[in-house]
Formats: C-alpha cells, structure tokens, sequence
C-alpha cells in the first residue's frame, strides 16, 4: 500500500540555477546522492530527499517525448515567511484557498516551468473559511 510520495525527479539544463531557486525559495538544501554517471542533485528538506534533479544538455521541452506532470504538491509551515521571500524576489505567485477544505495553496513555478504548490493549513493564514 502506498503511504506517501517520497520524491519527485526533475530534468534540467540549468541545475545549478534550479539547486539555487529550490534553496532560496523553499529553503531545500543539497545534500547525499548516489555517485551516479549523470550530473544531478538530490535536494532536501530536514533529512528527506524530495527533489531529484537530473542534468541534461537540452531543455526538458526541446526533449523528444513531452513531460506530463502537471504539478508536485509540498505540505509546509511559515506561510508568511515563503510569501515574503516569493514577493521579495519578484516571483509569480498565485494563492489559493481550496474549496471546502482547510488548505491554502501557494502555486509557484521554478525557474524550468515547473509548477509547484506548497499547501497550509488554513488557520495558518487570513484565508480561514
């Protein structure tokens, strides 16, 4: 039975732009990778590998067969600070309160496209029903 999502991997021709945007903005930091035969990084959050990033020398949608994940979804704390430090740096950002149930959504992109929504607990924010 599955219990939860343990990581999502990335393709990107920008990796060392991607391990900085990842760490500035959602404060994930690189840490142990396997030694594999590909550039790549995995980057954590606390002592779990979420993101995997994978170099490559071509664009992800210059690649042959399109991606197709539409978003990965983090759950969080400190929904004012991640707002702040998204403003401050010019970042699109769009806020979502989820119908129905005590969710807000912070929807961000990274720098390759990537569409990402951090999730709060509403009574976190102004956003309560």
């Amino acid at each position: 039975m599955i219990e939860r999502l343990d990581h999502v991997n990335l393709r990107t021709s920008r990796l060392d732009e991607m391990i900085a945007w990842y760490g500035e903005v959602l404060e994930m930091h690189p840490g142990p990778r396997p030694d594999f035969s590909f550039a790549g990084a995995w980057l954590y959050a606390g002592d779990h590998a979420l993101v995997h990033l994978v170099g490559v020398s071509e664009a992800p949608g210059d690649l042959d067969v399109p991606l197709r994940l539409e978003h990965a979804a983090f759950s969080a704390r400190g929904f004012d600070r991640l707002c702040a430090r998204i403003q401050e740096r010019g970042e699109r950002m769009d806020v979502v309160k989820v119908p129905g149930f005590p969710i807000v959504q912070v929807n961000i992109w990274d720098p390759d496209g990537n569409h990402l929504h951090v999730d709060f607990d509403a009574a976190e924010t102004d956003l309560t029903d």
